[in-house]
């Protein structure tokens, strides 16, 4: 089976998508900013002590990067596919409101966290001659503007660009470069702010009706992506859970049957 490092992975669809990973066979390697691995986090992966290992690490730094490659080389002997899944969402709040400081923190996360993830991982993947790298989209990836969510949304929209475009230079090696689109999940992106209070779109009805017919809890988005991911030979490629048939498929659906997330 195949060894696996998640960046951002202790919490949300990083940790749900590592535990599908484990529970295929699969060797992983969890990450976060926190020196030492939460006791939330082992209680959501007991059974899996001998199969997985953390490492901290900041996206934003690339010697960062670099020391999770290593020891996660170090670890397993060989990385076969290696996701860029940390984030930040921004307040809920419109460009000209947002406070320097967090827009800091999320374009030195959400930017320049998947380019030195991506680089990091591209470089050493050619060297050790394959693997694969994958990029987690989300609003703003398919040119949706969503008021008060736009710098979050820019740094999507510039995700998916990057990565069409590492796929495009990876083209004819044995390294493939490729994208999730995981739709609305219910994850402490929705439910939180960057602060850990709670988040004024859930004061939104509107919102929560939307949200109620077309999100997910991401341990089914991650029971979606894992096999296909394992299964990929293609470069460039594109996995989606919320398709446009889906979408239309649950709004009729919602006339005569209510889902309840939030």
């Amino acid at each position: 089976m195949k060894n696996v490092v998640i960046s951002g992975s202790t919490r949300g669809i990083g940790l749900a998508m590592a535990k599908r990973f484990l529970m295929s066979g699969c060797k992983v390697t969890i990450s976060g900013r926190s020196p030492v691995i939460s006791d939330f986090t082992k209680a959501e992966l007991v059974g899996y002590e001998e199969k997985y290992t953390y490492i901290a690490c900041n996206v934003s730094i690339v010697s960062d990067v670099e020391s999770l490659w290593k020891q996660s080389l170090v670890k397993w002997g060989i990385i076969d596919i290696w996701i860029n899944n940390a984030g930040r969402n921004s307040p809920y709040q419109y460009i000209y409101e947002v406070e320097t400081s967090y827009v800091d923190a999320l374009i030195d996360t959400n930017i320049k966290g998947l380019i030195y993830g991506s680089q990091v991982a591209s470089r050493m993947m050619l060297l050790q001659g394959e693997g694969q790298i994958w990029n987690m989209e989300g609003l703003g990836s398919n040119n949706m503007i969503q008021l008060k969510t736009v710098l979050y949304g820019m740094t999507k929209h510039a995700l998916t660009y990057f990565t069409k475009g590492l796929a495009k230079e990876l083209k004819g090696t044995p390294v493939r470069a490729g994208r999730l689109s995981p739709g609305m999940m219910l994850t402490d992106f929705i439910t939180k702010t960057p602060d850990g209070e709670i988040s004024p779109v859930l004061k939104e009805k509107s919102f929560i009706s939307i949200f109620n017919i077309l999100a997910d809890k991401p341990e089914k988005v991650a029971t979606f992506f894992i096999p296909k991911i394992l299964e990929n030979r293609k470069n460039n490629a594109h996995l989606v859970w919320l398709t446009n048939r889906k979408v239309m498929w649950r709004f009729m659906v919602s006339l005569f049957v209510k889902r309840k997330l939030l």
